[in-house]
């Protein structure tokens, strides 16, 4: 399975980059291993908005270009404000980004068959979306 690697994830780990043992930092280094890390042009950009310095930020980029990004389209915008307002209904607040993984994500797993449930766990496991559709 792909796994959209979300901005928060992507900071911590280059903050502790020199912490050898990091478990976040040896499972994010398993997925790319494995060429199972996706991601998305929202979250590019979050991660390289605020540097500072520019040949931080040249080199930052430079090494997130190992990772295309995931195409995304007008259902899936579309479908990621679904999330919000369902969410937002039950009180659940989540950002754009957050709400745009859901909705690719939940395309990927569909994609695969796997959706079934009609519900997609987000990370840290605190939002789980009940189907608007259904």
């Amino acid at each position: 399975m792909n796994v959209i690697v979300d901005t928060s994830v992507w900071s911590l780990v280059l903050r502790r980059s020199g912490t050898p043992d990091d478990p976040l930092a040896s499972a994010l280094q398993k997925l790319i291993s494995d060429l199972r890390v996706r991601i998305i042009g929202p979250i590019r950009q979050e991660i390289l908005s605020g540097i500072r310095q520019q040949h931080q930020f040249e080199l930052l980029r430079d090494t997130l270009g190992a990772f295309p990004d995931l195409p995304i389209e007008t259902s899936d915008y579309e479908r990621a404000a679904e999330f919000f307002n369902t969410c937002r209904r039950q009180g659940v607040q989540g950002s754009n980004t957050d709400f745009l993984i859901c909705a690719l994500a939940e395309k990927e797993d569909d994609a695969r068959g796997h959706y079934g449930d009609g519900r997609i766990r987000r990370r840290r496991g605190v939002m789980m979306v009940n189907d608007p559709m259904s």
